[in-house]
């Protein structure tokens, strides 16, 4: 027989580990204009990744794209010329998040080759990046980025990635 603890409450019981938060649920729609990912973009993957950012229900988009529409969203879009990893276009909050996330292959897999990154784990970053995008996280002042960048590193590790903001 074990016997509790000098200083444990009369009924107490061992600590449990924190409960699982409930998945929110999500609605989504998986394009692969850029099929080249194909396999690193399985749809279980994607809704991993997905719902671990998310704090509430969602219907979603996400699409994978080439340069060319990668390069005309973000010159419509935010006034740039050239194509960027990912865009996020939340269109509606509540009760249910809506939003397009695009990411254009051809600039991710350049990133992740340049920074010696492992292709899943930069789309995973990518994707809870675009997620928290749209549900109002940013990163134009510091204290906004501190805040999305913490939230975006507990998502990852969480997830089995490495930080990718490490101290």
């Amino acid at each position: 027989m074990t016997r509790p603890a000098k200083n444990a409450e009369k009924g107490a019981t061992a600590p449990q580990p924190p409960a699982r938060r409930p998945r929110p649920a999500l609605k989504l729609s998986l394009q692969l204009v850029d099929a080249r990912h194909r396999g690193v973009l399985a749809r279980h993957r994607v809704v991993r990744w997905l719902r671990a950012a998310l704090e509430r229900p969602a219907t979603l988009t996400v699409r994978v794209v080439d340069g060319d529409e990668g390069l005309a969203l973000n010159r419509d879009f935010r006034g740039q010329d050239h194509a960027t990893n990912v865009l996020t276009f939340p269109y509606g909050d509540a009760p249910t998040l809506a939003a397009d996330l695009v990411l254009c292959a051809p600039v991710v897999e350049a990133q992740a080759k340049a920074q010696a990154l492992d292709l899943v784990a930069h789309y995973a970053h990518l994707i809870v990046h675009g997620t928290l995008h749209a549900q109002g996280f940013d990163h134009e002042r510091a204290a906004e980025a501190k805040r999305m960048e913490a939230r975006e590193s507990e998502i990852l590790v969480g997830l089995g990635f490495a930080d990718p903001y490490p101290a």
